[in-house]
């Protein structure tokens, strides 16, 4: 059974008969800003480098996948407006709009376009196979990449572009993106299973 290219994970498990749909998207959104939170405290910072490496990244690529692109980019909103009111959300005990201004503040942005392009992308399709989801999560993660290099803050990272910005985040990333272009086809395969398993069983 093949489920429509246009839904994503959020609109096929959402339970219509029992959750309003705004209160749906609302609680996708919490959720989803608290993982995104909990994902920054996995992190370590390389000798020399100001730019911890995180599970924010991972976090921010599947929950654009997951929602879809209007979900996903409220998600990562509602998880910036966190941090710039006060709330330690960031990586370490990271919060405030000092801490944005830095040199993470560039990739905090990023996480909002990557989420937006994922979700975007997830909407036609290109969760469903392993090839378009590891082009969906490059993009993705490119554009974390180049608006990290555009903020200002970028400019108190110790070193040149390439070793300071880029190369100590390029193995994580490849992990992240293999990982979620497994696990994202994946889930697919075993939904359309199930709903084809609930239809012949009569289950409605």
């Amino acid at each position: 059974m093949q489920i429509d290219s246009a839904l994503t994970y959020a609109d096929v498990l959402r339970p219509t008969r029992t959750l309003p749909a705004w209160l749906y998207d609302v609680a996708l959104v919490v959720a989803g800003s608290v993982l995104i939170a909990a994902s920054a405290k996995v992190s370590f910072v390389l000798p020399r480098n100001l730019v911890p490496i995180t599970g924010q990244t991972f976090a921010v690529l599947l929950i654009g996948a997951l929602y879809g692109s209007r979900r996903g980019v409220a998600t990562v909103l509602a998880y910036l407006a966190e941090g710039a009111a006060g709330i330690p959300v960031f990586a370490g005990k990271g919060a405030g709009v000092a801490y944005m201004m830095g040199p993470t503040g560039g990739y905090l942005i990023g996480f909002v376009v990557a989420a937006a392009i994922v979700g975007w992308l997830a909407q036609r399709g290109w969760d469903r196979r392993f090839g378009t989801t590891v082009v969906a999560m490059t993009l993705a993660t490119t554009a974390i990449f180049f608006c990290g290099m555009l903020w200002p803050g970028y400019r108190m990272l110790p070193g040149g572009l390439w070793t300071a910005g880029i190369l100590p985040f390029l193995p994580g990333a490849i992990i992240k993106i293999v990982l979620a272009a497994a696990l994202l086809p994946s889930g697919w395969k075993l939904l359309a299973k199930l709903q084809a398993a609930d239809r012949g069983s009569g289950v409605k």
